[in-house]
């Protein structure tokens, strides 16, 4: 029996949260999958009544489970994030999810911001790592709100952390049949933080001869990403650098509404989440698209082992494109609501009989 966490987060997180959990619910009945969805209330409002964000013995329960899913986080209310970075970063990092693993997909040629470009152009999947890097919180501040401040953000890189999500993405290739994997850096001006990259990239490399590896500095990359996205396979780069190449990659496939996400320790814990923010002034309001949010539950399926329930998401998502049925950002009609409708109704009648 797959156990799943889910925590819908804030804003328009908890209005598109309820139609992937609606969806994998319908795919639970129809294929009797077993499911044992368990709902957490960590967020935004939780954290505003309590002054509680992610204790350590609710991380332990939360991370007993198969799979986690969160919503996204943010509320103005809470102008310093604090209950976000708490709940994200923490599982992140007490949970080693050194994985970072962004598909990048396009599932309907209109979707593209780039003209001629299509299904086949636009399929790549990134691998950014997640628990090092300058997001690690390392540094500080001197002489703060004076003339004379200085401010200093340290970025880690050891050569575990650089040699493990490097392997990753190479053995992620091998198993799915990719035949490129690009590492994106900056070493020609981090001569200490990016050397090791370039290194240890030339390093791993060597071990898979079958697999053709490129190196872009990440500049560059964004830049060809855009001219020639069908160059590209299997990406992999350190946490500010995978953090800013999968938000462009994501306007390839249409946008942040229709971006997944999982953080991962191969082996371990597991979480998922949609990348697009909490909106909060659309919050409540039917109009946010939750079609990232059950593409993120597809992944979630997909790690599970559980590929034909995943697979009859994604036919219905594109189906639903195809006929137009999606919110008005995709330039559609349909509410929030009308939309899960709408993919649980394919579903079924796909599953009849």
């Amino acid at each position: 029996m797959p156990k799943v966490a889910v925590l819908p987060g804030d804003g328009i997180g908890i209005d598109v949260t309820r139609e992937a959990v609606k969806v994998l619910e319908c795919l639970d009945e129809r294929l009797s999958l077993d499911l044992s969805i368990h709902h957490f209330d960590h967020g935004a409002q939780k954290y505003l009544d309590t002054g509680v964000t992610l204790p350590d013995e609710d991380l332990e329960v939360i991370a007993s489970h198969d799979a986690i899913y969160l919503g996204a986080l943010g509320d103005p209310r809470i102008p310093d994030m604090r209950h976000g970075r708490d709940i994200l970063l923490g599982m992140r990092f007490k949970l080693d999810l050194y994985v970072n693993h962004r598909p990048v997909r396009l599932l309907h040629p209109d979707l593209c911001p780039l003209k001629d470009r299509g299904p086949d152009d636009i399929d790549m999947v990134f691998f950014r790592e997640n628990t090092e890097g300058a997001y690690v919180g390392a540094g500080g501040i001197f002489k703060k709100g004076t003339p004379d401040e200085v401010a200093i953000q340290e970025d880690i890189n050891t050569r575990k952390g650089v040699e493990r999500i490097i392997r990753h993405a190479f053995e992620y290739a091998k198993a799915n049949g990719r035949k490129r994997v690009c590492m994106a850096d900056k070493s020609n001006a981090l001569r200490f933080g990016h050397d090791i990259w370039k290194r240890v990239f030339d390093e791993v490399s060597g071990e898979y001869p079958d697999i053709e590896p490129s190196h872009y500095f990440v500049d560059a990359l964004c830049m060809q990403l855009v001219l020639e996205p069908q160059e590209f396979d299997v990406v992999v780069s350190c946490n500010m650098f995978g953090d800013i190449l999968t938000d462009l990659a994501a306007a390839l496939q249409g946008g942040l509404g229709v971006a997944s996400s999982g953080n991962v320790h191969p082996g371990g814990n597991a979480l998922f989440e949609p990348v697009h923010g909490s909106a909060p002034p659309l919050a409540g309001k039917d109009q946010a698209n939750p079609f990232a949010a059950m593409i993120t539950a597809q992944m979630m399926l997909d790690h599970l082992g559980l590929s034909e329930a995943a697979n009859l998401i994604e036919k219905a998502i594109r189906n639903a494109l195809l006929e137009g049925k999606t919110t008005a950002d995709l330039g559609g009609s349909l509410g929030t609501a009308a939309c899960g409708d709408d993919i649980v109704s394919r579903i079924r009648a796909e599953t009849a009989g």
